[in-house]
């Protein structure tokens, strides 16, 4: 399984492309996006070292377009400069990028099993103070509205296998959408999981990522990424996704 010291060196392996204005890595459990806590690796400051070291300069601190939560992996964006970061920015904000995650969940009761595909329509309130958010059936105070679509791709003994589609980009969204149906990421003690993962992160993960390249906008690009490590349910997860004759 993967673990990185808090000032080991970036894995060139995991990036994913490299462009002067924006740059895409399968992040690691572990990692923050932003204003790293004690422990924590700082991905954008490991960016901005190993881009310098590469001869691929650049004063501008890599900022993260879209925040995956810390114990989360996979495919995230950063922009090497301000007017990509602001024409990023706004594509996300309008909903017009590709956001594919994996889960892997603890299989709940038979009765709480949800409809195999289906969208999940909710209002999220976050609370700052505990850094979690609480999804609502009805609009209110302080709520924003949620959207995902999701399928269940497989079942085990103890898990289920569901792949999302995010729509809207709202704090811990997944997390806190899937809590209300009563469905808890493996390792996600925060939002109801039975116990911690071994890997120090929880099994969810960003799979594929699609937006409009900012500094040619007519082009598209789409990224996909590897879970970072292989073991038992993430095998069993790509067999269910891709079921052979």
């Amino acid at each position: 399984m993967s673990e990185h010291k808090e000032d080991a060196p970036l894995d060139p392996g995991r990036l994913l492309y490299v462009d002067r204005a924006w740059v895409v890595i399968n992040k690691s459990p572990g990692e923050a996006v932003q204003s790293p806590q004690l422990g924590m690796r700082n991905l954008p400051e490991l960016l901005r070292e190993h881009l310098a070291g590469s001869g691929k300069k650049g004063a501008f601190l890599p900022t993260a377009v879209h925040r995956l939560d810390v114990p989360v992996s996979g495919c995230c964006l950063f922009a090497r400069t301000p007017k990509a970061l602001a024409t990023l920015n706004a594509q996300f904000a309008q909903g017009k990028c590709e956001k594919r995650y994996w889960a892997i969940l603890e299989k709940p009761a038979p009765g709480l099993l949800p409809p195999e595909t289906g969208e999940l329509h909710h209002w999220i309130k976050t609370d700052g103070k505990r850094n979690k958010s609480i999804a609502y059936d009805e609009p209110g105070p302080g709520r924003k509205q949620a959207l995902l679509g999701y399928r269940i791709i497989g079942y085990g003994d103890r898990y289920l296998f569901m792949e999302i589609d995010l729509i809207t980009g709202r704090h811990h969204q997944i997390r806190a959408q899937l809590a209300r149906l009563g469905l808890h990421i493996k390792g996600d003690l925060k939002y109801g999981a039975r116990r911690s993962d071994p890997s120090g992160g929880i099994r969810l993960h960003a799979y594929a990522l699609g937006f409009a390249d900012p500094t040619l906008p007519t082009t598209l690009r789409r990224f996909t990424a590897a879970p970072p490590f292989h073991d038992r349910l993430w095998d069993f997860f790509l067999a269910a996704l891709n079921p052979g004759p």
